[in-house]
């Protein structure tokens, strides 16, 4: 029977097989790299506000402590956004005809809130309690960066199911003790990550349980 395919095909077919296994590789590599850009975690990238708040002028301009706009961040799982009234107990006096709070002073009018973007938005799969993170003493700028030095805010990490579970795996480089939790500017005795009691860090292997932020 006379050969039907030339042997030139022996070669290509090689050449097709690991071609196709190279480009598999090569997108997965790619789609990788995607998944890590700024265009899709958005890191460092300043979102649009309806007003545009400076923590930078607020936190270390005015010396505001964290906890006077988001009040619930101690009890609860949400760290709160301030209603517009918390805005005016300042904005009553000071800037207070400024074509910027405009929207603010509109809503404290209406009784509608701000439509303000999520900056640091976790999907709805995810639990996540600022509570406990404060109670343990994780601070502040552990996930959201150096807010007292953004004029404008964004997002400072990944917020990646790999980025979550480092600290997880390894909590004591991310503790401090509570009392600094809020303060932006703390830093570990010596450059050296404080250890804490069991109890501070506590959850050994739990804290790695899907059940911890998958409910």
């Amino acid at each position: 029977m006379a050969q039907v395919f030339h042997r030139a095909f022996n070669t290509l077919s090689k050449v097709s097989i690991f071609g196709a296994v190279f480009m598999l590789v090569a997108l997965a590599v790619i789609g990788g790299a995607v998944a890590r850009s700024a265009y899709v975690t958005q890191q460092h990238v300043v979102r649009p506000q309806p007003v545009p708040f400076s923590h930078q002028h607020h936190v270390a301009g005015l010396g505001i402590d964290c906890r006077y706009c988001h009040t619930s961040v101690e009890d609860s799982a949400f760290a709160g956004i301030p209603p517009t009234r918390t805005c005016m107990n300042c904005h009553a006096f000071i800037w207070s005809d400024a074509p910027m709070l405009a929207p603010v002073r509109d809503s404290v009018r209406t009784g509608e809130s701000l439509p303000w973007t999520r900056v640091h938005d976790l999907p709805d799969f995810v639990y996540f309690d600022h509570s406990i993170h404060v109670k343990k003493g994780v601070g502040c700028v552990t996930c959201h960066g150096r807010l007292d030095e953004m004029p404008l805010t964004w997002r400072e990490v990944s917020l990646h199911m790999e980025w979550c579970l480092s600290c997880h795996r390894n909590p004591q480089p991310y503790l401090r003790p509570p009392s600094e939790v809020f303060n932006m500017e703390w830093q570990p005795p010596n450059g050296r990550p404080q250890v804490f009691e069991e109890e501070h860090s506590a959850g050994g292997g739990q804290l790695t349980n899907c059940s911890i932020c998958h409910r």
